[in-house]
């Protein structure tokens, strides 16, 4: 249905899915923030913050998009982004070697990140050895030199290439091809800037079977892009347009299984780091049985980078 109709009317048919979006949001403290660990490029285990910025929603409306929730429809004030992240820190336990400035959309879209508050947000995490971004493959350039330059740290954009079957990237509306996923990669690699792949597992348009082999021939290409990392996102209903195709059959929810095959598939291509995303893991799960020792296994997995033995529930028979 929504695949078939032209760019315009289809963006207008996802934004009119969607039910309501978060409570009041203050621009100047993140919607969001927490501490965890991660294998580091250099085999080390670091703490990382994830801090989820607040700001204007991006101008693309993916389909399987839900980030908009907790965004704002204007931009910021000067100055807003950096008290975030101070705010953040301030209550962060210890000081995070990694730090991840995730604004649920592109770092260097102007609308959401205003240029004027980078030097601002470099000072905010001085302590920082490395940041990560993220940003749509269409609006890296001169943008992520300027962050770089004035970082002192290494900075790392992570980009959300979801999938290359060739088919269903364009139904999602993320309005870039591989082509100008590969050329952003190069740029940044060219640029002494990691780069970091955000894979779907079970995106819509796609039976269980399909899921798991595209989201490892994806991962395959994120490597051949240079990505020295890849997250594997599993894909979530509740943005309204999923939900849609959830009842009509034509998106299926990933089980912790499926993620837990392409995981290990993604890994034995033995080209990089493979992160799974366990975040809302109960969404996938129909077992609260085995749900919290899977969850421990993919987290151990992250960061061992290491294959354990699966679990075996006879509550659900899941393996």
């Amino acid at each position: 249905m929504v695949s078939t109709l032209p760019q315009r009317e289809k963006t207008a048919w996802i934004t009119a899915q969607r039910p309501a979006r978060s409570g009041h949001l203050d621009p100047y403290k993140p919607h969001a923030f927490f501490l965890e660990e991660e294998l580091a490029d250099s085999g080390r285990i670091v703490p990382s913050a994830t801090i989820l910025l607040t700001n204007k929603e991006c101008p693309w409306s993916c389909l399987m998009c839900d980030l908009w929730k907790n965004t704002l429809t204007h931009t910021v004030p000067p100055g807003a982004i950096p008290n975030q992240i101070d705010f953040a820190v301030s209550q962060l336990e210890i000081w995070p070697e990694h730090v991840k400035l995730y604004n649920s959309g592109s770092f260097f879209d102007a609308a959401a990140i205003p240029i004027a508050d980078y030097p601002g947000i470099a000072q905010s995490v001085t302590f920082a050895e490395h940041v990560v971004v993220e940003s749509h493959p269409r609006l890296v350039g001169e943008k992520a030199m300027r962050l770089r330059d004035l970082l002192p740290s290494s900075l790392e954009v992570a980009m959300g290439l979801e999938t290359v079957h060739p088919e269903v990237l364009p139904r999602l509306n993320k309005r870039f091809d591989l082509h100008d996923f590969s050329k952003a990669a190069a740029f940044l690699r060219s640029n002494e800037i990691a780069v970091r792949a955000f894979i779907l597992v079970n995106p819509p348009f796609l039976n269980e079977g399909e899921g798991i082999e595209w989201a490892v021939k994806s991962a395959d290409f994120a490597f051949d892009c240079g990505a020295t990392v890849v997250s594997l996102i599993p894909t979530r209903s509740g943005n309204g347009a999923m939900d849609t195709l959830l009842e009509s059959g034509e998106f299926v929810l990933p089980r912790i299984a499926t993620l837990e095959d392409v995981q290990e598939q993604a890994l034995d291509l033995r080209r990089g780091r493979v992160f799974a995303d366990t975040w809302d893991l109960e969404q996938f799960s129909q077992c609260p049985a085995c749900l919290e020792k899977r969850r421990q296994r993919l987290h151990l997995v992250n960061l061992t980078q290491q294959l354990q033995a699966r679990i075996k529930c006879p509550a659900c028979g899941e393996a």
